[in-house]
C-alpha cells in the first residue's frame, strides 16, 4: 500500500467520524427520539465491527486444491467461527466489549487447535 492511501483513507475515517458525531446536534431533538433510530444506534456499532472483520478476512491464498492441512484454509476459518461467535455473544449480552475479547480470544484459540490437532 502506499502512504498517499493510507494517509487519504485516515482523513476518510475522521471525516465520517466528525460528521456522525456533530450530526446529533444538527437534527433536531423530536427525530432523535424515533423508536426507528434507537435501534439504528444500538446495531450500528456491531455493523461496522462485522464489516471491519468481513474486509479483513484472508482467503486471497485460497484455491480449490488448498489442503485441510492448509494454514491459510485455518486462518479462515479461524476468522469465520470466532466472527459467529462475536455476533452469538453480542446477541446475548449487548455489550460490544465482551464481544470482542470473546472474538480475539476465539480466533487465538480456534488457530492454537487447528495446530495442535490438524497440523
Amino acid at each position: 500500500m502506499s502512504s498517499s492511501y493510507l494517509i487519504l483513507a485516515t482523513f476518510a475515517m475522521a471525516a465520517v467520524t466528525f460528521v456522525t458525531r456533530a450530526l446529533p446536534a444538527l437534527i433536531p431533538k423530536k427525530l432523535l427520539d424515533t423508536p426507528w433510530l434507537h435501534r439504528l444506534n444500538e446495531s450500528l456499532p456491531l455493523s461496522v465491527m462485522v464489516l471491519l472483520i468481513l474486509t479483513s478476512l484472508s482467503y486471497q491464498n485460497l484455491s480449490v486444491t488448498t489442503g485441510m492441512h492448509s494454514a491459510e484454509l485455518h486462518l479462515l476459518i479461524a476468522q469465520i467461527g470466532a466472527l459467529l461467535l462475536v455476533l452469538l455473544i453480542y446477541h446475548i449480552s449487548r455489550q460490544l466489549l465482551v464481544s470482542m475479547v470473546v472474538g480475539i480470544a476465539a480466533i487465538n484459540g480456534l488457530l492454537w487447535l487447528f495446530t495442535q490437532f490438524l497440523g
